[in-house]
């Protein structure tokens, strides 16, 4: 097997999205962590255009943006698939990937980014609307959005949900209420619970305290 590795930081969602992916489908990978302050020349290499991670270096060829990176490992390693085998079914998982990508990435970050009071009360607005179409749309009283199995939809949304949560406690708004949002929370819990995602999960604790920090370092430049 060609050698597989994947360039990143623990505490990015986004990294954790291609962590989940691998270990679901068994791939071994070597980790290696960046420091975004001074990032490596390799990385800078394997991702010229955006200079971001994750980046996943597969045979010394390099795949960039973390849902890209997870249809080629869903692609390149069939086993334990994370998509449907239905063409329409795979249809409606990226059309909720475009979902998650196009709307909750963006209102999460629009909250984090919010320091006046209105501006935090519309991002907060547009998150809990993003919600309720999940909840009355989405998981159609499913264990997960493929049917019984974890897919890509699920990762999508499991990795923003939980950023979602430790930005809300960033800025001290409470968004994913468990009586408004029944379904999308016993789901979330569902999920948080495949020994794959368990045993993978970011440290909480510690992404507060990132988080907290580069947002004073956000107000701060405002």
């Amino acid at each position: 097997m060609a050698e597989v590795k994947l360039y990143g930081r623990l505490l990015s969602p986004f990294v954790c999205r291609v962590i989940w992916a691998l270990k679901l489908k068994g791939v071994p990978y070597e980790f290696v962590a960046e420091d975004l302050s001074n990032k490596s020349d390799l990385l800078l290499k394997y991702n010229p255009v955006h200079k971001k991670i994750p980046v996943l270096v597969h045979g010394g060829k390099p795949v960039c943006e973390s849902m890209i990176i997870l249809e080629y490992i869903e692609e390149t390693w069939p086993q334990n698939p994370l998509m449907p085998n239905n063409p329409y079914d795979r249809a409606l998982a990226r059309f909720w990937i475009k979902f998650a990508e196009d709307k909750l990435v963006v209102a999460i970050l629009k909250l984090f980014r919010s320091i006046t009071g209105p501006e935090l009360e519309n991002a907060k607005k547009e998150i809990l609307e993003i919600l309720q179409t999940l909840e009355e749309h989405g998981l159609r009283e499913r264990n997960f959005f493929n049917g019984d199995n974890i897919g890509l939809v699920d990762i999508a949304f499991g990795s923003m949900l939980y950023w979602m949560q430790v930005i809300g406690d960033v800025v001290g708004v409470k968004l994913f209420d468990s009586h408004k949002f029944p379904s999308l929370h016993t789901w979330f819990e569902n999920f948080k619970q495949v020994p794959e995602i368990e045993e993978n999960f970011p440290n909480r604790d510690e992404h507060l305290v990132y988080l907290k920090h580069r947002r004073e370092q956000w107000v701060a430049s405002d």
